[in-house]
């Protein structure tokens, strides 16, 4: 069964977007993987199709209606054990590990969040997995379910034409990547490191994994806690 993702969103014209491009627009018309949109507002029942109402204790902002948003993900789930995620800045974040998790799966419904924020009813009684794609704020959860799932269907079965570039990204063995290169062998004065021409496959892997190990170290430590280092 190809990977299936729902999105639950106020702006369904939004979708595919850039997922109709490249590699995972070439994969969605192969049938690699599907993707349908729910739209919110269908689940209203009020003549204004109101989705959000005014914070409860007061603030700025609206929020959106658990009932109404509890029926769309009752309409899109019927029968369905795929996870439910709702893109959201205080969630957990997401990661590569578990970007590979969700690709071995069926699929994901994933709620794109606006204004204030979600009511927490829904949010628990719906069991939502709260996934952010970093620290910082976007005007809805649109673009952040279109990050999440450009990572997750790069990754399904015969979308990459080479599975081996998947395999030495960064994150992937817990560091980020080394440095590319590619001809000219000098371009502005700069040569490309002789090892990488050398021929001699043990030592470019050193390198590379050298030269990993230390962009991790300048960039972001917090990998290295459970990488053993290179003697």
């Amino acid at each position: 069964m190809a990977f299936r993702a729902t999105i639950l969103t106020l702006y369904p014209e939004m979708f595919p977007g850039f997922l109709g491009q490249s590699l995972s627009g070439k994969a969605l018309v192969r049938g690699d993987w599907a993707l349908d949109c729910v739209q919110i507002r269908d689940f209203t029942t009020d003549r204004h199709r109101t989705v959000d109402d005014t914070p409860a204790g007061g603030g700025a902002g609206m929020v959106l209606k658990p009932d109404v948003l509890a029926r769309a993900i009752d309409h899109a789930s019927d029968g369905d054990s795929r996870p439910r995620l709702l893109m959201s800045p205080r969630g957990r974040p997401l990661t590569q590990a578990r970007v590979r998790e969700l690709a071995a799966g069926d699929g994901a419904i994933i709620v794109c969040g606006r204004f204030e924020g979600v009511d927490q009813r829904v949010i628990d009684g719906r069991q939502l997995e709260e996934v952010s794609i970093g620290d910082y704020i976007l005007s809805g959860g649109e673009p952040a379910a279109m990050i999440l799932l450009d990572a997750i269907v790069r990754i399904l079965p015969g979308v990459m034409g080479n599975a081996l570039s998947g395999e030495h990204e960064s994150f992937e063995g817990g560091l980020l990547e080394h440095p590319h290169y590619t001809r000219p062998q000098v371009w502005e004065g700069m040569e490309i490191p002789g090892v990488l021409t050398s021929g001699h496959h043990a030592a470019i892997e050193k390198w590379r994994r050298k030269e990993a190990e230390t962009l991790t170290r300048e960039r972001r430590p917090d990998l290295l806690a459970t990488q053993p280092v290179t003697k």
